[in-house]
């Protein structure tokens, strides 16, 4: 959604943004007004003076939104259509159509504070093994072994997950394996903005990878969930687990069990073999 905020912004357009997330990267996102969460007691109070309120889903995080303000834009339509472009994409190409602004584009405007350097680490591979469900999460033997591949062949494989997550991952520093406990999601971010690389499931951390221009290989179910949900602001590549299996309800079942640790570290090498990804 800061790719919305970024294209109205910068057509002088005044805007805020409303959410946990965005608010705790507020240092990287100098240039735009954010806030932390709304809460569904004080929507209307809120809202009140802006002209417009952009929501991305229509039941979420806010169901029945337009009681709480006369002009609200919904962009479920932007998710739900069949294309081959990405969100990043849609997202620019709606502020053409819906706002007439003919120089949008999909960058978000993300920028590293003062003092950070990017791809400090050139040989660490962040490693994000979640995702917001459990059906986007290739296996954790997986992911631990394809990290003491890479750890064998030269790399720094580190993983990173949320506060919450780190009981059931803190068993890997057993293996000599790197979970660092970064706390915020600034910190997070700073850790990735210095890493050479990423690996990870179809999650919001791959598309802050892709946003800070690290190399991203992402994982994903189907290949039409990757259409649309890939990291697609710097350079990156996606990994289709279920190509071979032939309905959705078995691409999702089945998936992650399809992708081999071979398959995964196969991409990653000709990742890192593509100039482009240098």
């Amino acid at each position: 959604m800061m790719t919305i905020a970024r294209n109205l912004q910068q057509s002088g357009i005044a805007v805020t943004v409303f959410g946990r997330q965005i608010h705790a990267l507020r240092d990287w996102f100098p240039d735009v007004a954010t806030e932390d969460d709304l809460s569904a007691g004080d929507l209307a109070a809120r809202l009140g003076g802006f002209d417009r309120v952009i929501q991305m889903h229509r039941n979420k995080p806010f169901a029945g939104l337009e009681q709480a303000h006369p002009r609200v834009i919904l962009l479920d339509h932007i998710c739900r259509v069949r294309s081959s472009h990405s969100m990043a994409d849609r997202l620019a190409r709606f502020c053409q159509d819906e706002f007439g602004l003919a120089s949008a584009h999909k960058s978000n405007g993300m920028t590293a504070p003062a003092g950070l350097q990017h791809r400090k680490y050139p040989l660490r591979v962040a490693i994000h093994p979640t995702a917001s469900t459990a059906d986007k999460c290739w296996l954790p033997s997986r992911f631990i072994r394809l990290a003491i591949k890479l750890r064998e062949l030269g790399f720094s494989p580190e993983f990173v997950v949320a506060p919450q997550e780190r009981a059931d991952w803190i068993h890997i520093e057993r293996l000599g394996l790197a979970l660092p406990d970064l706390g915020s999601l600034d910190n997070v971010a700073a850790w990735v903005f210095e890493s050479g690389w990423f690996i990870g499931n179809d999650s919001g951390i791959g598309h802050l990878a892709s946003s800070l221009h690290i190399p991203t290989l992402s994982l994903f179910m189907r290949r039409g969930i990757a259409h649309t949900w890939r990291p697609d602001w710097g350079a990156g590549q996606v990994l289709i687990g279920s190509t071979f299996l032939p309905t959705g309800f078995l691409k999702e079942r089945y998936w992650k069990y399809m992708l081999s640790v071979r398959q995964v570290s196969r991409a990653f090498d000709q990742m890192r073999a593509n100039p482009s990804f240098a």
